[in-house]
């Protein structure tokens, strides 16, 4: 079997003045559709350059990135941002830009692009993404600018699933003050990652954010362990689901 996203001998470089900062070299790994991986690592590991190379908004400077089989690199830009719009969703908490005066519901609807919809099942699709993630009609049609930080974890998910990818990309989603919203929205992520065939790979400092993932890889200096490397995968313990109380009322 194909698998949904491959990775094989990729290196990214930067330039740092008059030399080059070598972010991930040589990393190969595949994750399998239907599969909740996780990447465990500590800040500025690569774990953000490597979830924009899956999702083909930047270029390896070697190796292949490759979803369902076809290389990124052959890709035009266009295709890749159709890829992006259709088939994968990133999720990273540097995204939140919500329009002013704009309610929750409709910024989950601008994650659906031009695709021919009318307002009207636009809409019901938003209402649907945010109901999956436990935000309540009322909560939908709230302020979008007037969120906590834990509430707009749950919105920015809502708006990667309002598009059903096939590949789910969350970029360190332990931004959240609480602790146990935290704990709820790892465990939301799970279900998720249990509910729907769909790939889901999460990268975290967190150990926590990766609980019950099947596959589990870890990255330092760029360079990424497998569990054939390790020689096992680990399993972390589970917990119960939930989400932010004032948009859940």
């Amino acid at each position: 079997m194909t698998p949904l996203l491959s990775f094989a001998n990729v290196e990214k470089r930067y330039p740092d003045g008059n030399r080059e900062i070598a972010v991930l070299k040589g990393v190969s790994f595949d994750v399998e559709a239907g599969v909740f991986a996780g990447l465990y690592g500590p800040r500025r590991s690569g774990k953000s350059t490597l979830m924009r190379l899956a999702a083909g908004i930047e270029r390896p400077d070697t190796g292949t990135v490759r979803f369902d089989g076809r290389a990124l690199t052959d890709m035009t830009m266009t295709e890749r941002g159709r890829l992006l719009r259709e088939d994968v969703a990133l999720m990273a908490s540097s995204d939140w830009r919500p329009n002013p005066g704009e309610s929750v519901v409709d910024h989950v609807v601008t994650s659906l692009g031009s695709e021919g919809l009318t307002v009207r099942e636009a809409r019901r699709r938003a209402f649907a993404a945010l109901e999956r993630v436990g935000v309540s009609a009322t909560g939908a049609e709230e302020p979008a600018g007037s969120l906590s930080v834990s509430e707009r974890t749950l919105v920015m998910l809502a708006r990667a699933l309002v598009r059903e990818p096939r590949l789910l990309l969350v970029d360190e989603p332990a931004v959240m003050p609480s602790l146990g919203d935290r704990d709820r929205f790892y465990a939301l992520l799970r279900a998720l990652a249990g509910e729907r065939h769909a790939a889901l790979l999460v990268v975290s400092e967190e150990m926590g954010a990766l609980a019950g993932a099947g596959v589990m890889m870890s990255i330092s200096g760029g360079e990424v362990r497998t569990p054939q490397e390790r020689g096992t995968v680990v399993r972390l313990p589970q917990r119960s689901a939930g989400g932010a109380e004032r948009l859940r009322r």
